[in-house]
């Protein structure tokens, strides 16, 4: 199971990182605490201080079109923040 899907860059989280040393990621919606937290220790080398999970489920949207109503459903996720020890630092531009 890949625990860690994608990291969140938003401004938000990147004025946190700054300031707070906390970094967001979405996570496979099996995973817990323990496993986002050694996933993330074993996959940037960091030492995790706390992981503070959040569930979020699927909207429903819709749209108006020339041929009618199209409607939908946006996908349901898990998103963890893990703050990290004072020292520790996760850079997501190294490999760009």
């Amino acid at each position: 199971m890949n625990i860690l899907l994608k990291p969140i860059i938003t401004e938000k989280m990147t004025s946190q990182a700054d300031d707070l040393n906390r970094y967001g990621f979405i996570v496979d919606n099996r995973a817990n605490k323990i496993q986002i937290k050694n996933a993330v220790e074993e996959m940037y080398g960091v030492s995790v201080a706390s992981v503070n999970t959040m569930r979020y489920g699927g909207k429903s949207k819709s749209r108006f079109t020339r041929s009618g109503v199209i409607s939908g459903r946006t996908k349901s996720f898990k998103k963890a923040v893990v703050t990290l020890q004072d020292g520790d630092k996760i850079d997501f531009y190294s490999n760009i």
